[in-house]
């Protein structure tokens, strides 16, 4: 009697357990981005790529030490995509090519922590980008780090991490429906760079574009790392970690919602398989 209402029951894994398994499992297979050199460029050398570029564009534009110091700032976190959005975000596309999509979407496991899993390593990832990519503003930019602004950095830091990636997620959500996400992940890489205030601020732009810029997590998480950066007191710093908290809780509910809405859509079309 107990072996048949055994067999009747589906298996469905617990909460951590399924967590814990794509954590460790996801970066190997399907995110496809966890090779010891890849790891080691993004972290190491895209920083200090990206900023000397932009940096250089500035020089030879006449800017002056603090137009430098805000470009290397600027490009030091915005660095984080790479690894927190367009990564995550062709995670979908790797399920897709491997064939592993569809037994992924019928399987029991609580879907929160199927995709929360998935963006444990990224956050990781970001989090060592972004903290390599400031030691680089710090030694070879002019940027100035005071040690009592050091706290203040890295809860600034941790919640741009955590919002980037609950981006990517929601990215990946609409790249289910889609046929690819590389194109989604590269437009919101530059999307990114004009409209989060990361060479040049956002008061600058016009009022509409000001706007969706207001409605991206870098340009919440920059300007609390610029406001960490500056010694600003902690209510302006909370007000601001504040937003970058709401940005990451949004992202990842947009993200499990459109998960859902589009695995449907996608089952319906058979867009599910295409690749």
């Amino acid at each position: 009697m107990a072996l048949a209402t055994s067999l009747r029951t589906p298996y469905r894994p617990s909460f951590w357990r399924t967590f814990w398994t794509n954590a460790v499992m996801a970066p190997r297979t399907s995110l496809g981005f966890m090779r010891v050199d890849f790891v080691l460029g993004t972290v190491f050398v895209v920083p200090l790529t990206q900023m000397a570029f932009f940096v250089l564009v500035v020089r030879l534009a006449g800017g002056g030490a603090s137009e430098i110091e805000f470009a290397a700032v600027g490009n030091a976190v915005a660095t984080v995509t790479y690894s927190s959005v367009f990564s995550v975000c062709q995670t979908t596309d790797s399920e897709k090519e491997q064939g592993t999509m569809e037994h992924l979407l019928v399987s029991p496991t609580n879907r929160l922590a199927l995709y929360f899993g998935r963006g444990l390593i990224p956050i990781l990832i970001s989090l060592a980008t972004v903290a390599v990519g400031l030691t680089y503003a710090a030694l070879l930019f002019g940027v100035k780090i005071p040690a009592g602004a050091i706290p203040a950095l890295a809860v600034s830091v941790v919640l741009t991490a955590f919002a980037m990636v609950g981006f990517g997620l929601l990215l990946g959500g609409v790249a289910l429906y889609l046929r690819t996400s590389i194109i989604l992940g590269n437009i919101f890489l530059f999307v990114g760079l004009l409209l989060s205030g990361v060479n040049f601020p956002l008061s600058s732009l016009p009022l509409p574009l000001q706007w969706v810029g207001d409605a991206l997590p870098l340009t919440w998480g920059l300007a609390a790392i610029r406001a960490a950066l500056a010694g600003n007191s902690l209510g302006a710093l909370g007000a601001l970690w504040a937003a970058v908290a709401i940005a990451a809780i949004a992202s990842f509910a947009l993200a499990i919602g459109l998960w859902e809405y589009f695995e449907r859509r996608a089952l319906a079309t058979g867009s599910i398989a295409r690749f």
